[in-house]
């Protein structure tokens, strides 16, 4: 009888992205992975320790590749270019595979290319003059903002409630009579293409922090 072949950690966290994009991440479990590989399930645990593990894999695979191009294309002319474009740099990691944010968001003390990235934030925030205090604040923003934006734009209900110019809200859809403001913003928003909002949403947060063109 032929012995079964190896597995490395990368196939595991290959196959558990791909059941992540196909299926969604709540599709993912042992048995998924598993099943993906034409494997028993408990046969993953000659490899990885529990699922824990392998969500940490997924993220690596999904974000490094994109991330360490920053390590390789040359820096940009001045800190807030800099920042805007490793901002852009997550935005494109995360698009490529939505599903993922949540394990990045989960597991981003233990994941060495997000850790990389925020490392990478602060050398330019340390760049504009920013000290030490007034840098921790501003990679909290910057990550914040990242976090928020992107969850926003690939919740597809919210996007198609972006799209109609509504809101669900506890009464029901939002009313532009009621809440005109909003619903303009809405409506500028849903009409924005996604890379350029978030784009300018990540200049006005840089904006407020003082993090000029210099």
């Amino acid at each position: 009888m032929p012995r079964p072949r190896s597995l490395t950690t990368r196939q595991i966290a290959a196959a558990a992205l791909a059941v992540i994009d196909r299926d969604g991440l709540p599709a993912l479990s042992m048995r998924t992975v598993a099943a993906e590989l034409d494997r028993r399930t408990m046969a993953l645990y000659r490899y990885v320790e529990d699922r824990e593990e392998v969500e940490c894999l997924v993220v690596d695979l999904a974000l490094g590749p994109v991330l360490d191009r920053a390590a390789r294309e040359p820096a940009a002319p001045s800190p807030r270019a800099r920042l805007l474009a490793l901002l852009d740099l997550m935005r494109e990691a995360v698009g490529a595979h939505p599903g993922v944010l949540p394990l990045a968001v989960r597991h981003h003390s233990g994941c060495l290319p997000a850790l990389r990235w925020r490392e990478r934030l602060l050398e330019a925030l340390a760049d504009a003059g920013l000290d030490a205090p007034r840098r921790a604040a501003a990679l909290h923003a910057l990550v914040a903002y990242v976090i928020g934006e992107l969850e926003l734009e690939h919740q597809a209900a919210a996007a198609a409630a972006a799209a109609a110019g509504t809101a669900a809200g506890p009464g029901g859809p939002l009313v532009p009579e009621t809440f005109p403001l909003l619903s303009a913003a809405l409506a500028a928003r849903a009409a924005t293409d996604p890379a350029h909002a978030f784009t300018d949403g990540a200049r006005t947060v840089l904006d407020g922090l003082g993090i000029g063109l210099g």
